[in-house]
């Protein structure tokens, strides 16, 4: 192989250390950034080094922002040109592992899972529970959930293949006094200790034990049935009740392993659950039809990934020391999905097949796979977010990136949901010392329709007029407020739904809430946020700007949250805010934006079936909401009835013939509505 570097050391700017015109090969090969002081900060493979590494320094300011770091921090970059793409997939994953440099993926587990291990490096094996770090000479099966899944296993197998399960301590000791322990009377422990049976004995117990664990449980089960019925046939009827405890207690440790595809079928499914900062992995490990444990990770997105890039760097450092099924299913295919099948099945000493399951048991089961994924994902960000020092540092983070005067104790976002202009709603959610307050929620009926930019500037004018009148109210302002928006006049025409904000969970009232003396309940709008954030790039962060200043409103910070690359803007800046990837409070403010997008999402998907209930239906008389009810479950939706006949109609109980015909002239009178087309 040859080497080739550029030795250019000024920080900062790529363009110092680019490789000289035709210098880089064109072949595929391994590439490294160094930063200053030797350090690799990153590694990647490329099928053709020179189109790969051009891509960094053609266009600066169109890579992704997590790029432009990786490139202002690095100080020049060296390359490794290999034969193939599978030589280079090996090389990447040695450099990975022996540099571990910090802009690269790194999957990590999300919690510490427990393994049954069985040392079979030790002259008498034992079974134990083990976490952490795998050790040289152990056979490993799991992981599994619960330790106390593990013990209650073991506790079975112990009556067929009594190993030794005792501390060195305990073991040691037992045989200085020439007396077993508790296990070894009630025989689920065959006592090496005591010489009760032989080392070479002992560890063919345990390589039965691996053996059943493994999945070759059919030959044991047959031969403890073989000998009961041999026992039965002499007469030795207490030896064949115990070896039929025996059958029994293995089939009940093969019951708690759930059987999900064929007897003969080996193989790990990989699903993925991920938002533009963090993924979830989450592994089931099938042995034999049965899922012998499950796994998670969760990864921090140092770059702008693809799911299928996401699962080749998993594989590669999944696999890289663990052992490699015959088949692996994934949810994405890999770039280079041939040359590392290749890898894997060289590692494997035979076959192995990375498919991507589209139908049958295989895709059911990758779909509760990725159900794991998700609430591990989910069960993640929540670890985090309940955090007092992570939500400190992060409300001070933001504090600093917007130049704020204080922290950002309450912050309020919004959003807006539509589909080609129909139904178009906006949410409110709100977030109080870097907590959700679901019961201060709250949602709206967008008016204007021209666009997501007015629909901002509406709803923030709506929302701060009732504030400001509720202020003027309970005497805390003495003049009306100010300027004429496009909430409308009244408080009612200020447009909130009455109905709006409480569902979804909402919680009590804090204490201290202002209350309305006429009805007894929380005044909806009393309390100002610090923080004003939009679901967008400048143009709406600059419409809410614009909704404040009309109202006077001028205490109250805005900024917008660009999905893409996720960009804060201020109003009136030309350049946006970048947080750091691993910032606390661009984690924050992540949250706060999809909490508004779910909230905003769910509304707008409520609105947009009212259709089906409130459709022409509603004009036939004497039919009420019960028998319109009744047609739709029947039908499926408005679409179906509109093509029924009146005598299909007529089979709905309680639907009659003049029912059934001013029906069919209701809705075939009127022409299709886009909104009620489905179900």
């Amino acid at each position: 192989m040859s080497v080739g570097a550029s030795s250019l050391w000024v920080v900062a700017d790529p363009a110092t250390y680019r490789p000289a015109p035709g210098s880089i090969p064109e072949s595929p090969g391994v590439y490294r950034f160094r930063d200053p002081d030797g350090r690799v900060v990153y590694v990647g493979k490329a099928k053709s080094l020179r189109q790969r590494l051009n891509s960094y320094f053609a266009d600066f300011a169109g890579l992704h922002p997590r790029t432009q770091t990786m490139l202002t921090t690095a100080a020049s970059v060296d390359w490794t040109v290999v034969g193939n793409e599978v030589e280079a997939l090996q090389l990447e994953y040695s450099w990975i592992k022996e540099f571990d440099p910090r802009f690269n993926v790194k999957y990590r587990d999300d919690k510490s899972y427990p393994f049954l291990a069985v040392t079979m490096g030790e002259d008498f094996p034992r079974v134990q529970v083990l976490r952490g770090a795998k050790r040289k000479g152990t056979r490993y099966f799991g992981p599994y959930s619960h330790a106390w899944a593990i013990r209650e296993t073991v506790d079975l197998l112990l009556r067929v293949f009594p190993v030794r399960t005792c501390s060195a301590g305990v073991f040691k000791r037992a045989g200085q006094i020439g007396r077993p322990c508790l296990l070894g009377y009630i025989d689920k422990c065959s006592a090496p200790c005591v010489g009760r049976v032989t080392p070479e004995e002992h560890r063919a117990l345990a390589e039965d034990f691996c053996d059943f664990m493994a999945g070759n449980t059919g030959r044991f089960i047959k031969r403890l049935e073989r000998e009961m019925r041999d026992a039965a046939a002499v007469e030795e009827y207490e030896r064949a009740a115990r070896l039929r405890d025996d059958v029994q207690a293995l089939q009940r440790a093969l019951e708690k392993q759930t059987v999900v595809l064929g007897d003969d079928t080996d193989c790990d499914v990989i699903a993925l659950a991920e938002d533009p900062l963090e993924a979830a992995v989450q592994v089931f490990y099938v042995r034999g039809g049965r899922i012998r444990g499950q796994r998670g990770w969760v990864v921090d997105k140092v770059e702008e990934t693809t799911p299928g890039e996401l699962v080749e760097q998993f594989l590669l450092q999944m696999y890289g020391e663990a052992t490699i099924p015959r088949e692996i299913l994934v949810p994405a295919r890999p770039p280079d999905e041939t040359a590392l099948a290749e890898l894997l099945s060289e590692q494997r000493g035979s076959r192995v097949d990375l498919r991507v399951p589209q139908r049958g048991d295989k895709k059911s089961l990758m779909e509760t796979v990725e159900r794991n994924a998700k609430e591990s994902l989910a069960q993640h960000k929540l670890r985090r977010a309940s955090d007092l020092t992570t939500r400190s540092r992060a409300l001070q983070e933001i504090a600093d990136a917007l130049d704020l005067d204080q922290v950002p104790l309450r912050i309020e976002c919004y959003d807006v949901s539509h589909i080609q202009g129909e139904n178009v709603v906006a949410s409110m959610v709100v977030f109080e010392d870097g907590l959700v307050r679901k019961s201060e929620y709250r949602r709206f009926s967008i008016r204007s329709g021209e666009g997501d930019v007015a629909s901002i500037y509406e709803v923030i004018c709506r929302r701060f007029k009732r504030y400001l009148e509720e202020r003027v109210a309970t005497g805390e302002l003495d003049t009306e407020p100010a300027g004429d928006t496009a909430a409308g006049p009244g408080t009612e025409a200020a447009g909130v739904d009455t109905d709006a904000g409480f569902d979804d969970g909402a919680r009590e009232p804090a204490v201290g809430t202002p209350i309305d003396p006429e009805t007894g309940r929380p005044r909806k709008f009393a309390y100002p946020p610090n923080l004003v954030v939009v679901d967008g790039g400048p143009a709406q962060a600059a419409a809410a700007r614009r909704a404040l200043d009309e109202l006077g409103v001028d205490d109250v910070a805005v900024c917008g949250l660009a999905k893409r690359l996720e960009e804060v803007w201020l109003p009136g800046d030309d350049q946006p805010v970048i947080l750091p990837r691993s910032s606390e409070g661009l984690y924050l403010l992540q949250r706060v934006r999809d909490e508004a997008h779910r909230f905003a999402i769910t509304y707008h998907r409520s609105k947009r079936s009212k259709p089906l209930r409130e459709s022409a239906l509603d004009q036939v008389p004497g039919l009420g909401p019960a028998r319109r009810q009744a047609l739709l479950r029947h039908f499926g939706s408005v679409k179906r009835l509109r093509e029924a006949s009146a005598e299909e109609i007529q089979t709905v109980p309680g639907i009659g013939p003049a029912t059934a015909e001013a029906i069919v002239a209701a809705l075939r009178g009127q022409s299709p509505s886009p909104a009620g087309q489905g179900s």
